[in-house]
Formats: C-alpha cells, structure tokens, sequence
C-alpha cells in the first residue's frame, strides 16, 4: 500500500502528499478508483475530489483504460531527464556503444535505493527485455546496479538482504558469492550480469564518474544468452570501461 501521509512530511502538506501517493498509485497499475483507494488507504470521496483535480491539471488522464499518466508528468518528465546533464553527455557515446556491439545500450543511475534506468538503446538481434527509460530495479541483480555499488563496499550486505526481502523469487544465491563477486568487480573496474536479473539475459557494465571522481551512473552492454558467452562477456570488458570513461572525461573526471 502506497503511504498517504507518512508522519514526517511537513506540517500543512498532507493534502499534497496525498495528491502524490495518488499519482504513485496509479504509476504502479492502480487504474480505477477502487485501486487508488486500496492502494493509498485514502477514504473514496477524498481520492475522488484529488483525482478530479489531478485529471483537471492534467498529471491524470482518464481514458477507456482507466486512469493513467497524464501529459504534465510527461512534460514534467521530460524537463526533468534534460535537467541532468549526464543523458545528454552520454547519449552519443550510448550510440557508438550500439552500432559498434549491436546489443542493447542501458544508461543508469541509482535513486532511492534501485537502479533507475535513464536510457536504453535496444540492439539489432532482436531480444525483448523488460528494462525502459525510467523503470526500476534491484540494485544487486542488474549489472549497471552493481556497477553503481562498486564504491560502496560498506552497504554491499546490506542491500543484497534487502533485494532479496523485497525480491522473494529464490534467484539471490549465497550472500557470501555475491560479496566475492563484488569484490572481484571493485578489482577490475566492472560488473556482471549473469542472468541474476532476468533469465536469459546477461550484460557487461562500468561505473561513471563525475569531476568528484565518485561514482554518478553507469552503463552496460546487455544481450541473451547465446550473444554472451563467457568468452564474449570477458572482451567486452574493455569496451564498455572505455565508454564509461569517455562520458566520465566529458562530465570533468580526470585520473591522477
């Protein structure tokens, strides 16, 4: 259930962030009044006057599916991508990624926890993936995830215990492998996927940096299986870190 108003927003927000636990619920699939009612634990006047308001300004859209997104958050959306400069640095190094391993081209950062996607290029080979500019994912699964950890050895516990509370699908493995392949990830400047995400698929990623030298996204090189044999995944190393450090150099990074 969606929080409608947790008790440490500011005094006098309430209304407002029950307007936002509203546009959150039907981001994630509540599409009629009773499931933005389940999914919020707002009464079902209170949700309707907020979603009226909402379809109004335009951050709704009521349709024959329902209620959905509405073109002010698309904008909003949009203004927001653009704001960061790190797609459009990254966008054509993303595209010289793609023509030259004809995979798909995955552009990453981490939010709130999780791999938030900020863009995909999809390759020529014709595979099907569920990741898509601005879903999200565990951070220990996906390979750009572990990409974005590898600084970040102190929470690597942690946020594998969590991704596996939150993910029970009994594909986690062993905390203690996940560790030593962490560890071994930090060592080389680059991270695996090895279907610990989506069956069938594997991936090759490294982190960016920024002019702080820490670590501000990351990117991969994601095909199926057949397209990633050991041997592949193993030479695609050096190609994806050189991309990741020319779109490094172009946000200020320099090495010592």
């Amino acid at each position: 259930m969606v929080t409608a108003a947790p008790t440490d927003i500011p005094p006098g927000t309430q209304t407002l962030a029950r307007g936002l636990a509203v546009i959150r619920a039907v981001a994630d699939g509540a599409h009629d009044l009773r499931a933005v009612v389940e999914r919020t634990g707002l009464g079902r006047s209170t949700a309707h006057r907020l979603i009226q308001l909402l379809v109004h300004e335009g951050y709704l859209r009521s349709g024959h599916r329902g209620y959905t997104l509405g073109p002010a958050l698309i904008e909003l959306g949009f203004k927001a991508l653009h704001g960061n400069p790190l797609p459009v640095v990254a966008r054509p190094i993303l595209e010289e990624l793609s023509a030259k391993v004809l995979d798909t081209v995955h552009l990453a950062v981490e939010d709130d926890g999780s791999v938030l996607y900020l863009d995909k290029l999809s390759g020529s080979r014709g595979a099907e993936m569920r990741s898509r500019v601005g879903y999200r994912m565990p951070l220990t699964r996906a390979g750009v995830g572990k990409a974005l950890l590898l600084d970040s050895a102190p929470r690597w516990a942690a946020l594998f215990a969590a991704d596996n509370a939150r993910v029970a699908d009994g594909k986690g493995g062993d905390a203690t492998e996940f560790l030593a392949r962490m560890t071994e990830y930090a060592r080389i400047g680059a991270s695996l996927d090895l279907e610990d995400n989506e069956p069938g698929i594997r991936c090759v990623a490294a982190p960016i940096r920024d002019a702080s030298r820490n670590i501000v996204g990351a990117i991969s090189v994601s095909a199926t299986t057949p397209y990633m044999p050991a041997e592949r995944m193993r030479g695609l190393i050096p190609v994806v870190r050189q991309a990741a450090g020319r779109i490094s150099t172009d946000l200020g990074y320099r090495e010592d």
